[in-house]
């Protein structure tokens, strides 16, 4: 038995899988300890992992919904820098309270999300194995790839090159702070400073729950680095979910299911909902709109009766029932729809959803409405396209196929054991 330690941001989208993931490793006979402020000790708890608490000074309970509420009106640039600020104090916070926690709990192998770098110093300084796990897009940069937060196509023409270098030189510059936030810590530790932002990624394993089909052609991935497909939990349960809320399910009628979620961050703007429910009205079909968060009450929302509208719904049940999925292009909603071969019209917001929706696109599983120009009439010309034409269906059901063949959460965990094993990085081609 080893006992893993699990580093993440504490947003639904990054807990979600990397409960599923822990709560697999625990029923190979693991021990799994996620590492957290208290806002999302309940919900760690309740998927039945083991929780240690950190950064109570930093981040007093109540302060993580203080800060999604902000983030939930925001878009664009605006919701990036705001996001790229919050992970600056989470670095901040880690440094300070994550060493001695882990000595605490006597963890022995630390997993961490790639967009918290931190972990990995924590571990370094600790001479502790790690493995990177990529819970949103992820963001290895190369030349030929655009920028995660752009809606920019792939394209392998000379200018496009430029432009994503350009847009990866940005990215690098609103983000110093966490970099130079690290390089100081490792300084102060005498560790080796990283020569560029991938040197904070783990040597032994790589860990992507994006099926290999669904990203941009890569070149310049190490050879540890593994796309295993969604890391969900294979009864369709959310393993962070909110028990004590139930699902009218009695409600549901005979008629196509069309869901509607835009995650559980970005849902504090009703004009979205609002249109998405005009959009569908006049169309045979029934539709469910999560809030997104326990906290949002459906009546806040002046949403019509025939709109099924709950605080916050069985995510994955839903898909398997619908026929096309309304999202802000958050991963887990995409990887969720995809995996029951269900087609999407998207509203990226911020963040990595346009880079989620420009793969969108380019698989053609779906389309995409960007958030300036989000209406009534091109909702409801973007959502008869996609279930009208036969396309968007076949597309989502390869991918459907391509999630299968990944392995989700038992491949990611027969990697990580791998790893532990053997001590040394296991390689793609010999796990894939």
């Amino acid at each position: 038995m080893t006992h893993f330690g699990i580093v993440c941001p504490p947003a639904i989208g990054h807990l979600n899988p990397m409960c599923a993931l822990g709560g697999e490793l625990q029923r190979r006979n693991h021990k799994v300890t996620i590492f957290g402020i208290s806002d999302i000790e309940t919900k760690v708890k309740n998927s039945g992992l083991n929780f240690w608490l950190i950064g109570e000074q930093e981040f007093p309970r109540g302060s993580l919904e203080q800060q999604y509420e902000k983030l939930g009106k925001m878009s664009g640039k605006e919701g990036l820098q705001f996001t790229i600020e919050l992970i600056l104090n989470e670095t901040k916070m880690i440094f300070n309270n994550l060493p001695e926690a882990i000595k605490s709990a006597g963890v022995e192998v630390l997993i961490v999300d790639q967009v918290l770098r931190a972990g990995g110093t924590v571990a370094d300084w600790l001479k502790l194995p790690y493995i990177t796990v990529c819970n949103a897009l992820l963001i290895n940069c190369e030349a030929g790839v655009p920028p995660y937060f752009t809606n920019w196509d792939y394209n392998t023409a000379w200018w496009a090159q430029l432009r994503n270098q350009v847009g990866n030189f940005f990215l690098n510059r609103i983000s110093v702070s966490i970099w130079q936030e690290i390089q100081k810590q490792r300084h102060q530790w005498k560790l080796p400073l990283y020569q560029n932002r991938q040197d904070a990624y783990s040597k032994l394993a790589q860990i992507c729950q994006l099926p290999r089909e669904f990203d941009f052609p890569r070149v310049n991935l190490p050879a540890h680095f593994h796309y295993t497909g969604p890391l969900q939990n294979p009864s369709s349960i959310e393993s962070v979910s909110s028990p004590d809320l139930t699902f009218p399910w009695e409600r549901l009628t005979d008629r196509p299911l069309i869901y509607a979620s835009l995650g559980t961050l970005q849902n504090k703007v009703p004009q979205i909902f609002q249109s998405i429910a005009e959009a569908v009205a006049k169309l045979d079909a029934q539709l469910v709109i999560s809030l997104g968060n326990p906290l949002n009450k459906p009546e806040d929302y002046n949403l019509p009766d025939s709109v099924i509208v709950v605080s916050f719904a069985p995510h994955q049940k839903l898909i398997n029932r619908a026929i096309l999925v309304i999202t802000h292009a958050g991963m887990n909603t995409t990887l969720g729809a995809l995996s029951s071969g269900v087609p999407i019209v998207a509203i990226p917001i911020t963040n990595e959803q346009p880079g989620i929706a420009a793969r969108i696109v380019r698989t053609g599983t779906g389309e995409v409405v960007p958030l300036k120009q989000v209406s009534v009439e091109k909702l409801q010309k973007a959502i008869k396209q996609v279930l009208t034409v036969d396309a968007y269906k076949q597309n989502a059901l390869k991918l459907q196929a391509a999630n299968k063949q990944g392995g989700g959460v038992s491949k990611a965990a027969d990697i990580i054991e791998q790893v532990i094993a053997t001590g040394k990085p296991v390689l793609a081609r010999t796990t894939n």
